[in-house]
């Protein structure tokens, strides 16, 4: 008697159009990873004997992944650091004195969760930018919104925008993000109208977002760096102050540690 033919599963053959199909769809959902990786992401799936629910698991998480990598490096790009700098890079062994425990505590950013702010005092060349900017590319690794700048290179900007009655779109890319650094208060003199447009952008800032400043100056010379005005100083600190943390960094230039005399 002969024995009957069991059916068998055969694969539908994939073609042109379907291709263009997928990739269409894909873009119109602005899936851009599975539009230019679904074949091998499809070819995964069969090596791996994946089920329906795992395969679509994996393509999901997949662009899941790729978007978050572009978010971060959308981050990084539009924070404008100057240099990239990492904490593992830090050498902790040279100032003579920082407090490790509470500079590694800031890299949990829970100080961001209150719009706390962080001021790293300290004379030059001891690594005050390395450890904001460290903190700011981890902000930026985390999603969070930052924006690195001088000081001076802001109040100029806000000075010239200013004068082109465009003063207030121009605030507005200091205040509307999660983690402003303000690099090297206090290296150069700032007039009256540079100081009063440093205290709109940290009052704007107050309880709004977090602020990180860079200073060689110690917060009783604060005045002269307001033009010797005791009382926007005064505002300054009051707000500034408020929910921050201090780390205070002490010993001798790191750049000058190779200088043969």
């Amino acid at each position: 008697m002969p024995k009957k033919k069991t059916a068998t599963a055969t694969a539908v053959p994939s073609t042109t159009a379907s291709h263009q199909q997928i990739e269409t769809a894909c873009n119109y959902l602005k899936l851009g990873y599975l539009a230019r990786h679904w074949p091998e992401l499809l070819q995964h799936g069969v090596e791996k004997s994946h089920s329906p629910e795992q395969h679509l698991l994996h393509c999901l998480a997949s662009e899941m992944r790729d978007k978050q990598t572009r978010a971060v490096a959308r981050r990084i790009k539009q924070a404008r650091f100057p240099v990239t700098k990492t904490l593992d890079q830090f050498d902790w062994n040279w100032p003579k004195t920082i407090d490790q425990d509470q500079v590694r505590h800031l890299f949990g950013l829970s100080f961001m969760q209150k719009s706390g702010n962080v001021v790293f005092i300290g004379s030059v060349g001891l690594g005050k930018t390395h450890l904001a900017t460290s903190l700011a590319y981890h902000a930026c690794e985390q999603n969070r919104r930052v924006r690195f700048v001088n000081t001076m290179e802001m109040i100029n900007h806000l000075e010239a925008a200013s004068q082109r009655a465009q003063l207030a779109t121009a605030l507005k890319s200091y205040l509307n993000v999660d983690l402003l650094i303000l690099d090297e208060l206090g290296y150069l003199p700032i007039g009256q109208r540079g100081a009063d447009l440093l205290f709109q952008v940290i009052s704007g800032r107050y309880e709004q977002g977090s602020t990180v400043i860079t200073t060689n100056k110690a917060y009783k010379d604060w005045v002269k760096i307001f033009n010797n005005d005791g009382g926007l100083t005064s505002a300054v600190l009051d707000r500034l102050l408020h929910r921050s943390q201090t780390i205070t960094i002490e010993g001798k230039s790191y750049r000058m540690k190779d200088r043969v005399d």
